[in-house]
């Protein structure tokens, strides 16, 4: 399967995927996942059937609000919030908070004469942003970058001082959880000598 392949319809309910999973576990590794968020019900399935694998979710529980979900953005951000929220009550999975300079978040910054600062970006991405800070704590949530691919809309310093502000009133602990701490905690950078 190459990537521009979609991967079959609820591969995460899948057995066989699941037998892999496990594997995984065993080892010691984890599960890193992108998905949009009408698949987190499939996600929150899958950490509770295995609940001793570590488990990332990328780019904020991946919201849509592009295709059928364009024009329907308060049900979609609550949809996705509500999905958010029940998947933080599993205690293996962790957060990426990024990915939301892509256009199928439904932002159109891309189409404007000037690029976006970071003060246009925090301000559009507060609300996911401050969702899933809340529902995973800072001890479960990491910045992340996504370029190349969020490059078509801003530059990698804007994105990075987007989450800067948007991380202004954390304390100093939790800066540190959200920027490196969770991430070198998830990855155990700290095991690697």
């Amino acid at each position: 399967m190459t990537t521009s392949s979609p991967a079959p319809q609820h591969l995460l309910m899948d057995p066989a995927f699941r037998i892999g999973l496990r594997r995984l576990g065993r080892f010691g590794l984890s599960y890193e996942c992108s998905l949009y968020h009408p698949q987190l019900p499939e996600l929150i399935d899958l950490a509770r059937a295995l609940p001793d694998l570590p488990i990332l979710a990328n780019h904020c529980g991946g919201p849509i609000c592009v295709g059928p979900y364009r024009g329907r953005p308060a049900e979609t951000f609550a949809n996705w919030q509500r999905d958010l929220r029940e998947l933080a009550k599993c205690p293996n999975v962790h957060l990426k908070l990024g990915g939301q300079a892509m256009t199928i978040r439904g932002f159109a910054f891309h189409e404007e004469v000037l690029p976006p600062s970071s003060g246009e970006l925090a301000a559009a991405w507060r609300p996911f942003m401050e969702t899933c800070i809340e529902a995973f704590g800072p001890e479960r949530c990491m910045f992340e970058s996504n370029f190349p691919v969020d490059k078509g809309m801003c530059s990698y310093p804007v994105v990075w001082n987007a989450f800067k502000r948007l991380a202004a009133e954390c304390s100093d602990a939790e800066k540190a959880a959200l920027f490196h701490g969770t991430a070198a905690r998830f990855y155990r950078l700290g095991d690697i000598a």
